[in-house]
């Protein structure tokens, strides 16, 4: 019995897995530096403090932030980067969906192939472009090659669609993927961070306790506290909204992934419903 054939799908765009790459090591160490200058210049504003005197105490909530201490540069880029790594996530997955809407485009699709109509339901792919036509349209090319196929039988044509299907997805996916690990660590690493930042203020806290030898220096054990305080706000607040951008985003890839597996199905279905009596 003849294995079916295995051709290649279209091949994995490396310029584009590599400027995303280049984005992700850019952006790092350009959200240190801007929230940096932010927390020197801007919420280190004498403006901020009473007197001008950073160590007067705040009369604001810049000046609150800035009484976080060294660690809130730190939290605040991974923010930062949560911000700009959600805003490229968005721009991807958006061209990935395509020109219109996927739900619409895959009842074309399966419209068209109910109608055994496969040019039709490849020009449907090329006018919604993205990373779902890209699938669909190479399976819709494998169908193509597989009906002028002599050698192989029903079964082993049915299969070779399958296997274009998923060679093409596992070609997709990772584009879809990127950078999504950087927001979950983000997850994790934010909520760490401002803990960390709160032990090193509570350090401060029961230093000042005991250098007075038992009484209170009431204003610097306030600004340790309120250290500790800052840190932890920051830190929870940067995770949570790591949290809710990482499940919008898988969510969107989820419902990509399903409208690949909807129509490849209906592809599959409708090849062997059409061949199964040649």
């Amino acid at each position: 019995m003849a294995n079916a054939p295995t051709k290649p799908t279209t091949p994995v765009n490396k310029e584009s897995s590599s400027a995303s790459g280049i984005f992700a090591s850019l952006t790092i160490p350009i959200c240190l530096i801007v929230t940096t200058l932010i927390f020197i210049f801007v919420l280190g504003d004498p403006s901020h403090f009473k007197g001008g005197d950073p160590n007067a105490g705040p009369v604001d909530l810049f000046g609150t932030v800035h009484s976080g201490g060294v660690i809130v540069p730190v939290i605040m880029a991974f923010l930062l980067m949560v911000i700009v790594f959600s805003i490229e996530r968005f721009v991807v997955i958006g061209k990935a969906s395509g020109t219109g809407s996927v739900d619409a485009f895959v009842r074309k699709i399966q419209s068209q192939l109910n109608a055994g109509n496969i040019a039709a339901a490849s020009a449907e792919c090329d006018k919604q472009k993205g990373s779902v036509a890209n699938v669909i349209k190479s399976a819709l090319k494998k169908y193509k090659e597989m009906e002028d196929e002599p050698n192989l039988d029903v079964d082993q044509k049915t299969l070779a669609i399958q296997k274009d299907i998923e060679e093409a997805t596992a070609l997709e996916m990772p584009m879809l993927e990127q950078n999504l690990t950087i927001i979950a660590t983000l997850v994790s690493i934010g909520t760490l961070t401002g803990l960390l930042g709160t032990v090193i203020g509570m350090i401060k806290a029961f230093h000042e306790l005991a250098s007075n030898g038992g009484g209170t220096n009431t204003g610097a054990l306030s600004n340790a506290i309120s250290e500790a305080l800052v840190n932890t706000a920051c830190g929870i607040g940067t995770s949570a909204i790591s949290i809710i951008m990482y499940n919008i985003f898988t969510s969107k890839i989820d419902n990509l992934t399903y409208a690949i597996d909807e129509t490849g199905f209906s592809i599959v279905q409708t090849f062997a419903a059409s061949h199964a009596r040649k």
